[in-house]
């Protein structure tokens, strides 16, 4: 078996179907522009959609390639062995051309001979489609294997769930035959077989019969053309051909390590914790690092793709903190995915200096955030005579101030103290049974009109103050009164200028993220003097009595407020701003709506 690496298996994959009359053509951009069905491409298939249903390609019948994909439904899974949400795909494509016969005969060849991989035959194991009441069992691929010299014993016969492809519920689709790879651990049971997850078995490369079309919610329509459609991963089959313990363990990512382990500090076997955040922070910055360098790359928002990478890049942020590693470090990781990368997928190269600053950007805006909740600690760290931060406080900070209760923990431990994680487990899950409850105990407060549109409005107000702090940086802006309709919202505040358009963009932009932060909103009663002490701004106190509803969502705000309110900001929708213009003299007014997302 040939130990290659990245860059030396991509050429051989390319040279070989190349010498069987593939041309070779580039790899699509990760933001699909023709299929409004997936927010990134998830497979080489997606940017050849028109051609599987019968367009000509320019290149012709036979294609190969290596397509850049991400897939995010497997975010918790990453920082195993094997899960990437960045990954490259080597393909072959047959479209209408050659079938089932010299796929597998040319994969085989690819796997076994000597001149191309030479892995060992007897560590093959094969699956094919075990057929169903809408498509005949797949006996040709299985009598095909066989033909080359395949053990029966190592054919499994599978249902649609592992054996069937197709993009989503709709498309051109068909039976697959998988290729796996034995590691050589012990089998998990008798059954064992590669439908297991027990990691006996790798998958290393996919051969899909395109020869059906699904109509949405319609029966199999046999194409007039078959296609075949193949995917190797190259991380996975270079883990393989590299005897390495995991995908993090090759030449694809061993740069990426180093220089995570030079920023940290620590050495990326030192612990199943340390493996664990080396491989998240190394994955999460290589897709952010390929998604902003797209050349239809993405910036972090709250919608869609950039709500995608805004995830990822928080999520390597938190990693990344608990190995310690200095501000700044994102950028310094992606610096070694461009090093590593650049000079197969020059777009990167291309747009250095925009990944860089993107992901600067992105940690200064969630260190922000974690600020706060690290204030809030500091608060209420000396309250607890016990020793132990209750459940009821550990959800708090997790659920106001977006504080993951591995931090708090971790702060505990550093104070002497610790955290009552069950009692965390059960205040979040009877917060979801809250969440649950019916809209008649949302809306409560002192609005004459508190039907649903009008308490979103109403919540929305106390994120627009918020926010025109912020963007003006002058704490000094102060509600001066507001109308609100179920239709749009009236809010007057004091400033002494007109607002630039970018001012108003910035303003609108930043409501917006805190809606897409889907922060809870919670009520807590108190004395004024106690809500003062937490931060909370009171505009028209002298109508409150002894006590005061204080409104906290999230980092976002704390007010003194009589509602009624959403129970979360994520119910919103879209914010607008419509007109920005004077009130009266050194008061400034604002008219904003909410749409659907």
């Amino acid at each position: 078996m040939k130990n290659l690496t990245t860059t030396e298996l991509r050429d051989l994959f390319l040279r070989f179907f190349e010498e069987k009359g593939h041309k070779i053509i580039p790899s699509a951009s990760l933001i699909p522009e023709n299929d409004p069905t997936v927010l990134f491409t998830t497979a080489g298939m997606h940017p050849l959609v028109p051609y599987l249903m019968g367009e000509k390609h320019p290149e012709g019948v036979r294609l190969t390639d290596v397509q850049k994909c991400v897939r995010t439904g497997d975010i918790d899974e990453v920082g195993d062995a094997s899960h990437l949400t960045f990954f490259e795909m080597l393909g072959n494509w047959s479209l209408g051309d050659y079938f089932k016969k010299e796929s597998i005969e040319w994969s085989w060849e690819l796997l076994t001979s000597e001149k191309w991989l030479g892995i060992d035959k007897d560590r093959l194991y094969f699956t094919c489609f075990e057929g169903d009441e809408n498509a005949p069992r797949d006996t040709f691929s299985f009598n095909r294997w066989v033909e080359m010299g395949v053990d029966e014993s190592h054919i499994f016969y599978l249902g649609k769930k592992h054996n069937w492809w197709i993009p989503g519920n709709s498309g051109p689709c068909g039976p697959d035959t998988e290729i796996f790879f034995d590691t050589g651990k012990e089998k998990c049971c008798e059954e064992c077989s590669p439908a297991c997850s027990c990691g006996k078995y790798l998958e290393i490369w996919n051969n899909v019969f395109m020869e059906y079309f699904q109509p949405l919610g319609g029966s199999l329509v046999p194409l007039e053309k078959k296609n075949v459609d193949t995917g190797m991963g190259l991380e996975r089959t270079v883990a393989t051909l590299q005897g390495a313990k995991s995908v993090y363990d090759t030449d694809a990512f061993e740069l990426i390590i180093r220089r995570i382990g030079e920023l940290s500090g620590k050495n990326y076997s030192d612990s199943d914790d340390t493996v664990k955040a080396f491989r998240i922070v190394a994955d999460h910055i290589r897709t952010a690092t390929f998604m902003i360098g797209d050349p239809r790359g993405v910036v972090p928002s709250n919608v869609d793709q950039g709500y995608i990478l805004r995830r990822l890049i928080r999520r390597a942020l938190r990693y990344a903190m608990q190995l310690e590693m200095p501000d700044g470090s994102l950028a310094e990781v992606s610096k070694a995915v461009i090093e590593k990368y650049a000079s197969v997928y020059t777009e990167l190269s291309d747009n250095r200096e925009k990944i860089l600053h993107e992901l600067d950007a992105e940690e200064m805006r969630f260190k922000r955030t974690l600020a706060n909740g690290m204030r809030e600690f500091e608060r209420i760290k000396g309250g607890f005579t016990d020793g132990v931060i209750d459940g009821k406080n550990a959800f708090r900070l997790y659920d106001t101030f977006g504080f993951p209760i591995e931090f708090t923990e971790e702060m505990a431990r550093e104070n002497g103290i610790s955290v009552d994680t069950e009692g965390f487990k059960s205040a979040f899950e009877e917060h979801q049974k809250k969440s649950q409850a019916g809209a008649e105990q949302r809306f409560k407060g002192g609005l004459a009109e508190a039907n649903e549109e009008t308490a979103k409005l109403h919540s929305a107000t106390h994120l627009l103050q918020a926010a025109l702090r912020r963007v003006l940086n002058d704490e000094n802006v102060a509600q001066k009164g507001s109308n609100i309709t179920a239709e749009r919202l009236r809010f007057d505040f004091s400033f002494p200028r007109k607002l630039t358009p970018e001012e108003v963009k910035a303003v609108e932009s930043m409501v917006n993220e805190f809606i897409a932060a889907d922060y809870p909103i919670t009520c807590d009663e108190m004395t004024v003097d106690e809500a003062k002490a937490q931060g909370a701004i009171g505009l028209f106190d002298s109508k409150y009595g002894t006590k005061v509803k204080v409104y906290t969502m999230g980092s976002a705000s704390k007010e003194i407020c009589g509602g009624p309110h959403a129970s979360r900001t994520g119910e919103l929708g879209v914010f607008k701003i419509k007109k920005e213009e004077a009130s009266s003299a050194g008061v400034r007014r604002i008219k904003a709506v909410l749409t659907e997302k």
